[in-house]
Parts: structure tokens; sequence; C-alpha cells
């Protein structure tokens, strides 16, 4: 799924992906930055995830042209 950070508390790790394709909002799982690329987020920052059992986004990552749905890709 692709979306954009909506909150991020780098003290906590709370956050809320907001999610492209319906608007829905996911908080993020205690895991969703492990062996990401991401150390910190920041609010309006895109990103693809994967949605966990519990509905949590987890497993952020910055996607590609062609992930991201740009044009001429």
């Amino acid at each position: 799924m692709q979306g954009v950070i909506k909150a991020y508390d780098p003290v906590t790790g709370d956050g809320i992906v907001m999610c492209d394709r319906d608007l829905a909002d996911y908080d993020l799982a205690v895991n969703a930055l492990d062996g990401s690329v991401f150390r910190m987020l920041r609010q309006g920052q895109r990103v693809v995830f994967d949605v966990d059992a519990e509905g949590r986004a987890t497993r952020l990552r910055l996607g590609s042209e062609v992930d991201m749905g740009t044009p001429g890709h």
C-alpha cells in the first residue's frame, strides 16, 4: 500500500499513515521501522507499507517510481 505520514512522534515511535487508496488511517506498528532505511519520519513523507494482522502499518519503505505511480514509469 502507499500512503503519507500524517503524524509521527520520534520519542515514542507512535505515528499514523494515511493510505492513498481509501484515505484510511493506520497506526504504526511497534516494529514499523525495523530493517527500514528510515530512522525518523516527517509529516507528509510518502511511504510504501504493509498492514499487519492487527491492522497496523508495518514494513515502511521507500517506493520506486513504479510503486508510487509516477507518470511515465
